[in-house]
């Protein structure tokens, strides 16, 4: 195991268990299924399962950072986040990930890989332009801190059920249903698409819920980690206000990444909206920081 300073977290990696333990008996419950309707379709189910489940582990780090277009930068072309990132491996025990930059005015940062060993953290222009030293220094913290709790790995294979389920139904609509001819083909009309349905739904709120405490780990952790809970909070209230006055049309060209973000680009007040959110209130947050922050003038 790879050991490091970042504070464990019991409940997290519970979480993640109990998520990954119902992800996969839901994923082998929508196979079974798929594999019952569509009896003569089962070879093309199974090799496009598989061949979107190895995409989705090895290469969801790299879409999502070419989608944001990250580009990776040496330690000349940015020295100040090379030398936070250095500071925070260094008091975290981590191995250095590559460091990237996003030329995008929305204040934000974000963490990928399947591992330690291939990890990117990535910071767009927009935060960097907006944070002080010890800001960027909590914001790297909290997204280092992912992936020292191995949750970035545990999201990705998560979200690849909703995936599949959306696009194992759009085959089997466009090409299976078209050259069955018996009498069960309207039946399977509705069934699939019944059936996709409701696994997306539960797989979708599955991982939001995962989501949404992993970010109030990350918090907790890169407090505790640099000291200075005070500085994450600065950052969190910065980073909020400042996405809240970008134009909407720019945020919802990077909304679909919010559960990589360091802060949701929109987010719903609505107590609805907040069950299909991929991060916990800015209220939460700062009042588990607040309480961090107690914790440590005690000590």
């Amino acid at each position: 195991m790879n050991r490091n300073r970042f504070t464990p977290d019991r409940g997290l990696t519970t979480r993640m268990v109990v998520t990954m333990f119902l992800i996969g008996l839901l994923y082998v419950v929508f196979v079974g299924a798929l594999l019952a309707l569509l009896r003569g379709s089962w070879p093309l189910i199974l090799v496009i399962a598989g061949a979107l489940f190895i995409a989705q582990f090895w290469f969801s780090d790299r879409i999502a950072a070419f989608s944001m277009g990250a580009r990776e930068v040496t330690a000349e072309q940015a020295p100040e986040l090379h030398g936070v990132v250095d500071r925070i491996c260094a008091l975290g025990d981590l191995p250095k990930p590559r460091v990237a930059i996003a030329d995008s005015d929305v204040p934000n940062a974000f963490a990928t890989g399947r591992s330690q060993k291939n990890t990117l953290v990535c910071a767009t222009t927009g935060l960097l332009r907006r944070l002080e030293p010890d800001e960027l220094e909590g914001v790297i913290a909290h997204e280092l801190s992912h992936v020292a709790h191995k949750d970035v790995a545990v999201m990705t294979i998560a979200s690849f059920l909703g995936i599949l389920a959306g696009i194992v139904t759009r085959i089997g609509l466009w090409g299976g249903f078209r050259r069955a001819r018996d009498p069960g083909t309207a039946a399977l009309a509705i069934l699939i698409p019944l059936v996709s349905a409701v696994v997306y739904v539960i797989s979708f709120l599955l991982t939001r819920m995962l989501s949404r405490y992993r970010e109030l780990s990350a918090d907790r952790s890169a407090a505790l980690l640099t000291g200075r809970p005070s500085s994450l909070a600065s950052a969190l209230t910065k980073v909020s206000g400042q996405i809240a006055a970008i134009p909407t049309r720019d945020l919802r060209k990077v909304e679909p990444f919010n559960a990589f973000f360091f802060a949701p680009a929109l987010s719903g007040g609505a107590s609805f909206s907040r069950l299909l959110s991929t991060h916990p209130t800015l209220e939460q947050r700062l009042e588990q920081l607040g309480r961090i922050t107690q914790e440590l003038d005690r000590r």
